[in-house]
């Protein structure tokens, strides 16, 4: 098992890298939306990478970070979703679109990437909105540093300010809005209880 190379880029072509180490090059399919594809051809570069192999093909795949090898992994546990599906939707959404996406329960940003049709995209959000679900809110934490807080007052300021945290992420309002009002009383002390809560019935929808 390879789990990273370090090297200099010598060609690049569409959605491959060709990285040379010791005097071997190795070709990498690289998401299309990889900053490797403008590293700097004279700098020593590291790729971390996955070994995919078949009966007829073994193949690297190689990612810029650690962060996207392990959702790249997570993403081709779910069934339909080969080592280039998972490319695919690398190359069409960064890490934290992708955890939002599934969380949130928005199958149809998923199917922005090439090759993955809605059923694939809800599969995707059925087996995995668990797993990522913390991950998920720790993102929106970082986005909105009210919710780090924790000295927020009043139940109208909770609800305000989670429902500014859902639209920011690209919610319609008014859906927001509906999500958090049927949140419980006793969740809305607080806005990063309040916005679990909101998302959990969010994703019941």
């Amino acid at each position: 098992m390879i789990n990273y190379i370090k090297g200099k880029i010598t060609n690049i072509y569409e959605g491959l890298l060709i990285i040379e180490r010791n005097g071997i090059g190795y070709e990498l399919n690289v998401p299309a939306s990889s900053p490797l594809y403008i590293a700097d051809r004279d700098e020593e570069i590291t790729v971390f990478t996955y070994m995919a192999v078949k009966e007829d093909d073994i193949s690297l795949y190689g990612f810029h970070d650690r962060e996207s090898l392990r959702i790249f992994r997570m993403l081709i546990t779910v069934s339909g979703v080969g080592a280039k599906a998972g490319t695919a939707i690398l190359s069409a959404l960064t890490t934290d679109e992708i955890k939002q996406a599934i969380v949130y329960n928005k199958p149809e940003i998923l199917a922005r990437a090439q090759g993955i049709g809605k059923k694939t995209a809800q599969r995707l959000v059925l087996e995995l909105a668990d797993k990522l679900r913390d991950e998920a809110i720790a993102v929106i934490k970082d986005k909105s540093s009210e919710l780090s807080s924790g000295n927020i007052e009043g139940n109208l300021m909770v609800v305000s300010e989670t429902v500014e945290a859902l639209v920011s992420l690209g919610y319609m309002k008014s859906e927001a809005s509906d999500a958090v009002a049927a949140v419980d009383e006793k969740d809305k002390s607080n806005v990063q209880t309040c916005l679990k809560a909101a998302l959990k019935i969010m994703a019941r929808k």
